[in-house]
């Protein structure tokens, strides 16, 4: 039995020489890593104003999240918290509320990643104090809700949040004035909120103290059925209702869901806009570093044996 010398002396300087080039290349991807300036790419980025219903009906407590019940506009703020940090950067997202038959912009639309915790904050101070009526015409609010839209900027979309429930019924699919606006003409999503069980809606006083639960001589019944058979005191999700405002004024409807469906639904290719981001590149080479410093510390090959 004897040592290769020659030959195993040749390949250990090789793969020194090669280790030593990984190192040099490491170091030179880690200073490319810290100085790499942003580049900006055209990339597929969203803008939504999302407006949620206040009124009273999504206070009904049919959701369920994490296993604990829970409000309609308690789960579709929520659903909306997880959304946000899975927007891309670039992305913009503002936020609207909705009563009676306007919608009242809160915040206008701004950059997700940069303005995140302000979106937030922002976020969790909405709820039913603000609402200035208990009447609900949801196509009306929704068409409100497209004119706001479309005087940010064109690319501005609609996330609207509602049980559609109106107050006081509206006759049958009552179309909604929509003079200015074109079917079509700025994007956007209706988001159905509610379970399918028709529910007593909680009363709540200007405060947004509990007041017990309207009943059903204190709300309009609908003048198109029997007498003693509407409800209108009580409220479910009015599903068919908000697919025939969806259609009409051309958007997509959802049901409030999985947070994952409502991510695919809002970053639809449909509803974003190519536009100019600037782009963190930096990642790649500290990636590629650590590539080659694994290769350049991977564990030496057993020496190998001849016999002669």
């Amino acid at each position: 039995m004897s040592w290769r010398q020659p030959g195993m002396l040749g390949g250990q300087l090789r793969a020194l020489w090669r280790r030593e080039h990984a190192l040099a290349g490491a170091v030179l991807l880690l200073a490319l890593a810290l100085a790499l300036p942003p580049i900006t790419l055209e990339r597929p980025r969203v803008t939504y104003l999302v407006t949620f219903d206040l009124t009273q009906s999504m206070d009904v407590e049919d959701m369920v999240r994490d296993g604990r019940s829970l409000s309609r506009l308690d789960a579709a703020r929520a659903a909306v918290r997880e959304l946000l940090p899975r927007l891309p950067c670039g992305s913009r997202v503002g936020w609207a509320i909705f009563a009676d038959y306007r919608t009242l912009p809160l915040m206008l639309p701004v950059e997700v990643c940069s303005h995140y915790e302000d979106l937030l904050a922002a976020l969790d101070a909405i709820d039913g104090r603000m609402r200035w009526a208990n009447a609900s015409n949801i196509a009306k609010g929704v068409t409100w809700s497209i004119r706001t839209a479309r005087n940010v900027d064109e690319g501005t979309r609609v996330l609207f949040f509602t049980d559609g429930h109106e107050a006081p019924p509206m006759a049958g699919n009552t179309p909604p004035p929509m003079g200015d606006i074109t079917a079509g003409e700025v994007g956007g999503l209706l988001i159905g909120v509610g379970g399918e069980l028709p529910q007593p809606i909680p009363k709540t006083t200007r405060e947004g103290q509990p007041a017990g639960h309207w009943a059903a001589d204190e709300v309009v019944q609908r003048a198109d059925r029997p007498v003693g058979q509407s409800t209108e005191h009580l409220s479910e999700l009015r599903e068919e209702h908000l697919k025939a405002v969806a259609k009409l004024l051309g958007f997509g409807y959802r049901r409030l869901g999985s947070d994952t469906a409502l991510v695919e639904a809002v970053l639809d290719p449909a509803l974003a806009r190519k536009q100019p981001t600037p782009t963190d590149l930096r990642w790649v080479a500290a990636l590629a570093a650590l590539g080659l410093l694994a290769w350049r510390h991977r564990p030496a090959w057993p020496l190998r044996l001849g016999r002669r």
